[in-house]
């Protein structure tokens, strides 16, 4: 209990309610990758008192990391990911159990990473970059029947407000779910939630002599990637907590916004 008489979860059980918050507590949720997206969604699952976090990455900090990802500082660079994601973690919340795997996610080690948590995981998030990997992790969660969340692509855009959760069907303007429906339609994966950018991307240009494989002409802004990890943390929170995860409230609180911008009012 803090000075002010209030507990780190005082807040949370305000607008979640005591039930909710314990139901996080109980929750146990794998993030495959601590980049942008993922680093700041971990860090909000922490926050938000998710009792069990399995966090899973290969990389270590480096200085271009610095404008976007939760975990990287001058003071981090060149250590492991996993290690720095899980002393942020525990600084938040000490009584969160954390399990870290500190090794590349490819299509043929995803099963017996799942299989060390066979009926455990109440929320997966994939905020991986390999386009392959995806693909195997959807259908992988397909086939077991497991909750995931997908993130796409956040290069090159400037506009958070464009953001939306859709099934992968569903999505507009956004390159990487173009090649993501094409082969998951050629693998039989049915649905996939995602979160993406209906923005079209800014056109920039790749760096002089690069090849295209460099991957120069994509730039991050410090803002995009931190945003689509808290919105994604939302979605697993609001969900696992039982409050707020009917997407009727959302639609009817964006169709009143719609309805007052179109009439040149305001929302109060």
């Amino acid at each position: 209990m803090g000075a002010d008489g209030q507990s780190a979860t005082s807040k949370l059980e305000v607008i979640l309610g005591r039930e909710g918050v314990e139901r996080l507590g109980g929750s146990t949720v794998m993030v495959l990758g601590l980049g942008g997206v993922g680093s700041n969604c971990v860090e909000a699952l922490a926050r938000g008192g998710v009792g069990r976090l399995v966090i899973v990455d290969h990389d270590i900090v480096q200085e271009s990391n610095i404008n976007r990802q939760a975990i990287a500082f001058r003071s981090t660079v060149g250590r492991k990911k996993t290690e720095v994601m899980q002393a942020m973690i525990a600084d938040i919340n000490p009584w969160a159990e954390v399990a870290a795997h500190d090794m590349f996610v490819l299509s043929d080690n995803l099963a017996e990473l799942f299989d060390a948590y066979r009926g455990e995981l109440d929320y997966v998030v994939d905020a991986i970059d390999t386009v392959s990997t995806k693909l195997a992790l959807a259908l992988l969660a397909q086939e077991r029947g497991l909750r995931l969340i997908s993130s796409m692509g956040a290069a090159n855009k400037l506009h958070p407000e464009c953001f939306r959760t859709a099934d992968l069907y569903e999505t507009v303007n956004c390159p990487l779910c173009r090649i993501m429906r094409k082969e998951a339609r050629k693998r039989g994966i049915d649905h996939l939630r995602v979160l993406y950018s209906c923005e079209e991307p800014v056109k920039t240009e790749s760096g002089e002599g690069s090849e295209r494989r460099d991957r120069s002409n994509l730039g991050t802004a410090s803002f995009v990637p931190p945003i689509m990890g808290q919105m994604i943390a939302g979605e697993v929170i609001r969900e696992l907590s039982g409050i707020g995860g009917g997407g009727e409230a959302k639609r009817n609180a964006m169709k009143l916004a719609d309805s007052i911008k179109r009439a040149g009012g305001e929302c109060r």
